[in-house]
């Protein structure tokens, strides 16, 4: 029996790889590269590197488990996280490109995020969301 037989024997019935996994490899590998840099602070250096060895192991338990409920629980948690994180970074940066011709605001009775064009006073505007209506007040912009 080759290699290659006796590591799909082994990994039958395994969780294997998934995005948490590849994120905890990446991130100990990152942590590992960090640590080389503290050479001179041994502690700061030696505190890293249990970090970046606890993050190569949680990965390789993931990949070895055999409990696939909690694994794609586990990994569902850390998408909705990611997913909601790059959301954040992605308005932040909307924003920013476009804060010149809009102005961004948010529903006070659902708290979704509007885009309205960037006129001064006083609009009346209904949300997108939940269909109400409320006043908003725009201080910069065109008249």
């Amino acid at each position: 029996m080759s290699f290659r037989e006796r590591l799909y024997r082994f990994m039958q019935g395994r969780y294997g790889k998934d995005d948490l996994s590849n994120f905890c490899v990446w991130t100990g590998l990152a942590l590992y590269v960090i640590s080389l840099f503290f050479f001179r602070y041994p502690i700061t250096q030696y505190i890293i590197y249990l970090f970046s060895t606890a993050f190569l192991a949680i990965s390789i338990f993931r990949t070895l488990s055999k409990n696939h409920l909690k694994r794609q629980i586990e990994n569902q948690r850390y998408l909705r996280l990611k997913n909601k994180l790059s959301a954040f970074f992605r308005l932040q940066k909307d924003k920013f490109k476009e804060r010149k011709t809009h102005a961004f605001r948010r529903c006070p009775h659902c708290k979704a995020v509007m885009r309205l064009p960037r006129r001064r006073g006083k609009h009346g505007v209904n949300c997108p969301a939940c269909r109400r209506h409320f006043k908003v007040f725009i201080w910069f912009g065109k008249k």
